[in-house]
């Protein structure tokens, strides 16, 4: 700060309630150069709508730069350090690692590093606060860069994570920038010199830069992650030059490619090939998805190759913080065990959300600026995460009943067919409705719809049919969205062409209001221009093309429930066994746990049961859902009764000291 005139005048800081009413004030006298001032108040009472106010006296201009008001009382006392009840919120998972930054920030922005919408630029988020330029990002907020790589690394080392840095490639597929494969070098050296930064001596420059600020030893980093979320040829080019180059000077370190967002289709497919081509070592996936998803793809896993790169579960979740929601992800959660060999890393997400700032739900953790509460969701990642084995164990349940098909008429996808304007304004012509097995075709009029107008052609109950029509966009944004298998608005399918940014086109589908996005892939219409398009239904089976070319080609798998969702394993270090089961069904279940070859038994069962499917934590309840505890003794066997809608987990040695988790 700095001013121009009156040099005997002060400005004052002070602490107000949102009326004006002063608490506490401090003064200083400016200079006219550029001077860095700190302050020490101690609020002399509560108030969570308080105001920091500057106020200026005299005449004249006052310069201000970097203005921050910040907690003393900090996690483990760091200066500029995290909010203490966050951090221990997040501690208390016991967390293997942390990704950082994530989301999209990563790779949205400008590739130049000094403006205002830039990438997440790491070496931008070092050194001096003041020094740090704020930056705005695609969620419409501001980053000052306070918590920047550095305190990233120092809480990971703080809670004994291993730290997951994950940076940009020279390319941004929102805005189809991209830095020239010949210019690429700055980003290679982001990769280098933040390893250099983490791991190297302090005779190296960003070693040395590590030390100056005030970590001599090295943080031990292992991974790097190339991209977020990725799609396009664009990235895998620049990917395979930062891996090259990586993988040349630091061979011990494991690169993480990237995915993208979905499933399925060819921006899926494409980070795979990339993967597999430049032997990465795990490759990032992303989805958040209707809970059902999760019941019907509990298996996803059980085939994949342990010949190919190991699979980093980066960002998953389902639709919403309830209890229901929480024996969903717990159940897949079990499968991701069982393929431990698959599924190298695995995190929730997203982490954390500020209650005045929504952008999306599910969240792990809520907080305002003075409460903090972890979601049902967040119990069953600590339960997860405090209980997890080293080395997995062979188990089965005998006589388990078989798994129960819940979705109605699941050999077919039945319903309303829709042709909607979505956000264009459009024309279907030339439509027919083929019955596959009769060779039945009824015909439809031409539809001309403006934005948000839609025509409904009916219900179609065949197994196999297709569905043809030739489409124009007149105006706006959005192309075309065509509805099949519609129950009611909370229950369809839908193909978009021309979706998100004019990038995309994707089968998706909502469940009770859910969504699913089953395929993926790049397309975008061009206003003016006459499209054939085509889906083809074979029983569950969907395949879409357009002028003839395929698209997506796909099994909208019925939702399946089974009896029980089981794994067991063995921690290394305590001996202890790890049981955990889960019941998502309506009906309790009695099981008989018998463990083979060892003594008797003496243990805890940590449980979740007995809430209402829609029960929720919040501010007011911040622990309504939470574990509890109960000892329990095994000497041949253990017969127990799992109650509907649970997670039970045993923790089981010959003598154990129990405390609650």
């Amino acid at each position: 700060m700095y001013r121009e005139q009156s040099l005997d005048q002060p400005l004052t800081i002070s602490l107000r309630n949102k009326e004006g009413d002063i608490y506490t004030k401090r003064e200083i006298f400016l200079s006219r150069e550029w001077k860095k001032y700190e302050l020490e108040f101690i609020a002399p009472s509560t108030n969570y709508s308080g105001r920091l106010a500057l106020t200026v006296s005299g005449r004249g201009k006052v310069y201000l730069d970097f203005v921050s008001l910040f907690p003393k009382d900090t996690y483990k006392g760091r200066r500029n350090g995290l909010r203490k009840d966050i951090a221990e919120k997040l501690a208390d998972l016991k967390p293997k690692f942390m990704r950082f930054p994530g989301g999209c920030l990563v790779h949205d922005g400008s590739l130049d590093k000094d403006v205002r919408d830039s990438q997440y630029r790491w070496k931008n988020t070092i050194g001096p606060l003041e020094e740090r330029p704020a930056r705005k990002n695609n969620w419409a907020y501001n980053q000052t860069l306070g918590l920047g790589y550095y305190e990233y690394f120092q809480f990971c080392e703080d809670i004994g994570a291993k730290p997951v840095p994950i940076l940009p490639a020279g390319w941004d597929p929102h805005h189809h920038r991209a830095a020239p494969l010949d210019s690429l070098q700055p980003w290679i050296d982001d990769a280098l010199d933040l390893i250099e930064f983490a791991n190297d001596d302090l005779l190296t420059e960003w070693g040395s830069k590590r030390a100056e600020l005030g970590h001599n030893e090295p943080f031990g980093l292992e991974y790097i992650g190339i991209g977020n979320e990725e799609v396009g040829a664009e990235f895998s080019e620049r990917y395979e030059l930062i891996h090259n180059a990586v993988r040349e000077k630091y061979p011990q370190i494991k690169i993480i490619n990237s995915a993208g967002p979905h499933v399925a289709g060819s921006e899926y497919e494409r980070g795979w090939k990339s993967a597999r081509e430049n032997h990465s070592d795990i490759i990032d996936e992303h989805y958040y998805m209707a809970p059902e998803w999760f019941l019907a793809n509990h298996h996803r896993y059980d085939n994949f190759s342990n010949k190919d790169p190991k699979v980093f579960l980066g960002e998953y979740a389902s639709w919403g913080n309830t209890f229901y929601n929480v024996l969903i992800e717990a159940s897949y959660m079990i499968g991701l065990e069982r393929n431990a060999h698959i599924i190298a890393l695995a995190c929730y997400a997203p982490l954390l959300c500020n209650v005045d700032y929504i952008n999306w739900k599910p969240d792990l953790i809520w907080f305002n600026n003075h409460q903090v509460y972890g979601t049902a969701n967040y119990y069953v990642q600590k339960l997860f995460m405090n209980h997890q084995g080293d080395q997995l164990l062979d188990v089965h349940i005998e006589d388990d009943p078989e798994a129960v098909i819940i979705t109605k008429n699941p050999e077919r996808i039945s319903g309303n067919i829709v042709l909607s304007a979505n956000e264009s304004t459009v024309t279907y012509y030339d439509i027919t409705l083929t019955n596959d097995n009769t060779k039945e075709v009824c015909s439809f009029p031409e539809c001309n719809m403006q934005i948000g107008e839609f025509t409904d052609l009916g219900m179609v109950e065949f197994k196999n049919y297709t569905l043809k029509m030739k489409a124009k966009e007149l105006n706006g944004v959005k192309g075309f969205k065509i509805i099949f298998g519609k129950k009611d608005d909370k229950n369809k399918l839908y193909w978009e062409i021309g979706g998100w940014q004019n990038q995309d086109t994707y089968i998706s589908e909502d469940i009770e209001g859910g969504n699913t996005c089953h395929s993926q892939c790049l397309l975008s219409v061009e206003r003016d221009r006459d499209y054939e398009l085509e889906i083809k239904i074979t029983g569950r089976h969907v395949q879409t093309t357009v002028d003839g070319i395929l698209f997506h080609d796909i099994e909208c798998k019925p939702v399946v429930l089974e009896p029980l969702y089981y794994s067991a394993s063995k921690e290394d270090i305590t001996g202890d066994i790890i049981i955990k089961i889960v019941n998502v069904s309506d009906i309790n279940r009695k099981a008989i746990i018998e463990i083979l070859n060892t003594k008797p038994l003496t243990g805890c069962a940590f449980c979740l049961e007995g809430y209402a499917l829609d029960a929720m934590n919040d501010f007011q309840e911040p622990e309504y859902i939470h574990p509890t505890m109960k000892e329990i003794e095994i000497d041949n066997n253990l017969e127990y009764e799992f109650a509907k809608h649970s997670l039970v987990i045993f923790r089981l040695r010959e003598r154990i000291s129990c405390h609650n988790q």
